[in-house]
């Protein structure tokens, strides 16, 4: 029973099981041995199976076959289905906690600590016999490496080995768990009040009154899902779709491609849609004028692939990401149903590359990324995806303003936005006032609606019944569109505080708002847009950078000292500081930040020889990255700021270019006005009376 860490040696654990009654079936030509008119005649070890899940491009398929007595033995069908021609494996299948399959590859993702050499990583990969497909450019010194072929279960132990090494902080074998969608199988009631089928519905996101403001002009939306029809008319204004990719592939057409799937690839389209459909045919998004980077990911559930697709959003200049997908959901209809224990971690390799949109996105503001919360009715904090710290998780409220009944709650939701929702006698819930939420579909006869004016229009453009946390997530990236559109230079941090700021507290009595103003169930609220974006204004902060252009040589085994001097004595909400440091190999660099004297504190560390043989170092560094940084708040900045850089090894040599201190000041206090003199009334005279208007 394998036992894998998916983080650091020191991090919790997950044990698979072997299971009794699952097969695995991977081809060589990549299709279903079910396919077509004509299924291969190895399909007969099959025909008694129930497909449980499927990995198309990999051509991978599991099957539940029957154990019962009279059965062919998964032994006699393995046998069998080697046989065949086109058939590349045939095995049993490991489950985890919940009984969820997991297939593993016989590749795996490790990352040696920064400070050990490249050379050093190349040979101890060599040593275990591992073979490097790829450096991975999101995070230092990191590899995702194929074990020989045929070495199959014996990858756990030789991964659990590499880990225990004191030079290796992550490595794992590559995992698969089945990706879910997040959705749930007049028009547009999310975006303001209106009529739908003669009903009133007042649950909106306030959207249209927000675009007065902005669209969203500016911003690029990156959709991590399914495929994407980026030749519906709500995609084709000019410069609409921006770097394409199919990650799964490796191609630029994100189109949808599902001639032998179980699951098409509509998903997609309609989250795009939420997010940002121009809106010059039948839907608008969110955030209409935002161009839109459709990333279309199919590989499973902790895929190498699904890190990648990270990192090619943030390398193409997406500003915000959305994802409406994660681990899969328990029944939302049975609440005391065991499956909601489970508890799926966030591998490492997925988790740096979401540390490479927070840090290096937006050209070091970072990236927004938005997560569905989920669809089971269960805690999110047992999804690692959507609880991690540097995601956004989005719950779904329903057209009454209230909770949508399979919407997942827990510490993690940080906001909610409008999506469909289910009538639910045993907690007394009403038929819904409307079938979801009208947005794209694939054009045509593709996609959730063939083609009728009961599921969208006639021309099968649009679908009226998208939903679940899949369409709230979207929506909420569309607000965060529009907020960086009306402020680019807000931090990804400060783009999270606005849209808590901005969120309007619905359902007061079964909202469970605590003293902080914080719901399980709903965050801090429903999404405002217009309010997100009035609290976007450029004006809304007091802001001082202090820099200087400096271009001095950095000399091997010398030291370069800038200071700066600030003479504002406003306290500071906030203090960091940006270096821009021309390189050849910045693992010989050791960078500290003096405060001023005055203040007694200690030198601050930026950077200390990390990143080897990574060229350049352009950052900007806070209190998320040095958490010293937040000691300053509430305290004047004023005073001689001192910066060292250091080069402690021959051989390479730089330029430091340019430095700054970028400090966001605390609000003065109002000043209050000094009382009006009382009027004296003179003996005999009568008081003036007040005009009436």
């Amino acid at each position: 029973m394998p036992t894998i860490r998916l983080g650091r040696k020191d991090e919790p654990s997950i044990e698979l099981t072997k299971s009794t009654d699952l097969l695995a079936v991977r081809t060589r030509s990549t299709r279903s041995l079910r396919a077509g008119p004509v299924p291969a005649a190895a399909a007969d070890e099959l025909s008694d199976g129930h497909l449980v899940v499927a990995f198309p491009e990999a051509g991978v398929e599991v099957y539940r076959l029957p154990v019962q007595r009279g059965a062919r033995s998964l032994v006699d069908r393995k046998a069998a289905l080697q046989a065949a021609p086109d058939v590349r494996f045939a095995g049993g299948v490991f489950t985890d906690a919940g009984g969820e399959p997991v297939l593993y590859t016989e590749n795996l993702f490790i990352k040696f600590h920064d400070q050990v050499a490249p050379e050093t990583c190349r040979e101890v990969l060599r040593e275990a016999g591992l073979t490097i497909k790829r450096e991975v450019t999101y995070a230092l010194n990191s590899y995702f490496a194929a074990a020989p072929e045929g070495i199959g279960e014996k990858i756990f132990d030789l991964a659990t080995g590499l880990l225990q090494r004191e030079d290796v902080e992550f490595c794992h074998p590559e995992l698969l768990w089945r990706r879910v969608r997040r959705a749930i199988a007049p028009q547009q009631w999310h975006l303001r009040t209106t009529s739908v089928d003669g009903v009133n519905v007042a649950a909106s996101a306030n959207v249209e009154l927000a675009h007065g403001l902005t669209q969203g002009e500016g911003i690029v939306i990156a959709i991590i899902d399914d495929g994407v029809d980026v030749d519906h008319p709500e995609f084709a204004s000019a410069g609409k779709i921006v770097a394409p990719r199919d990650v799964t592939l490796g191609t630029d057409n994100p189109r949808p491609k599902d001639p032998f799937s179980s699951e098409p690839d509509n998903h997609g389209t309609a989250c795009a849609g939420v997010a940002c459909a121009d809106g010059v045919a039948g839907a608008s998004g969110v955030a209409p004028k935002a161009k839109l980077m459709p990333i279309r990911l199919m590989s499973g559930l902790g895929s190498q692939q699904e890190a990648d697709a990270f990192a090619w959003a943030v390398d193409h200049g997406a500003d915000v990401i959305s994802c409406s997908w994660g681990p899969p959901d328990g029944p939302w209809f049975r609440p005391n149903d065991p499956s909601h224990a489970n508890v799926f971690p966030l591998p490492a390799s997925t988790r740096l590359a979401l540390n490479h949109a927070t840090d290096a996105g937006r050209g070091g503001k970072g990236c927004v990324i938005l997560f569905a919360a989920g669809n089971g009715n269960e805690s999110v904090d047992n999804d690692g995806y959507s609880s991690y710290e540097r995601v956004i998780a989005v719950a779904a409220s329903n057209d009454r303003g209230k909770r949508c009944v399979y919407s997942d709650f827990g510490n993690a939701v940080w906001c909610s936005f409008p999506s469909s929702d289910f009538a639910f006698q045993p907690e007394n819930r009403p038929e819904p006032l409307t079938p979801g939420i009208w947005t794209t579909d694939r054009h045509g006869a593709a996609g959730y609606n063939s083609g009728r004016v009961d599921l969208g229009d006639a021309a099968g453009n649009y679908t009226n019944s998208f939903g679940g946390t899949s369409s709230a997530a979207p929506g909420a990236a569309g607000v965060a569109a529009l907020v960086l559109s009306r402020n680019p230079e807000l931090r990804w941090q400060e783009v999270r505080d606005i849209l808590r700021r901005a969120c309007d507290r619905i359902d007061p009595q079964g909202g469970q708002y605590n003293a902080q103003g914080r719901s399980r169930f709903y965050g801090f609220g429903r999404l405002n847009a217009e309010s997100a974006v009035q609290l976007a204004a450029p004006s809304a902060r007091r802001a001082l950078r202090v820099s200087r252009t400096v271009n001095e040589p950095l000399p091997d085994l010398q030291t370069v000292e800038v200071t700066l001097e600030v003479n504002e004595t406003a306290p500071a909400e906030s203090v960091a500081f940006s270096v821009d440091i021309k390189h050849t190999y910045i693992g010989d660099l050791r960078v500290t930040l003096a405060p001023p004297a005055e203040l007694g504190m200690r030198d601050l560390v930026l950077h200390d020889r990390a990143g080897n043989s990574a060229r350049n170092l352009q950052r900007t560094f806070d209190a998320l990255v040095v958490p010293a940084f937040a000691a300053f708040k509430g305290r004047s900045a004023k005073g001689r700021w001192t910066l060292r850089v250091q080069d402690t090894a021959l051989r390479d040599e730089g330029v430091l270019r340019q430095c700054a201190l970028e400090l966001v000041l605390a609000e003065p206090a109002p000043r209050h006005a000094a009382p009006a003199p009382r009027a004296v009334r003179r003996p005999g005279s009568r008081p003036a009376r007040a005009a009436r208007k």
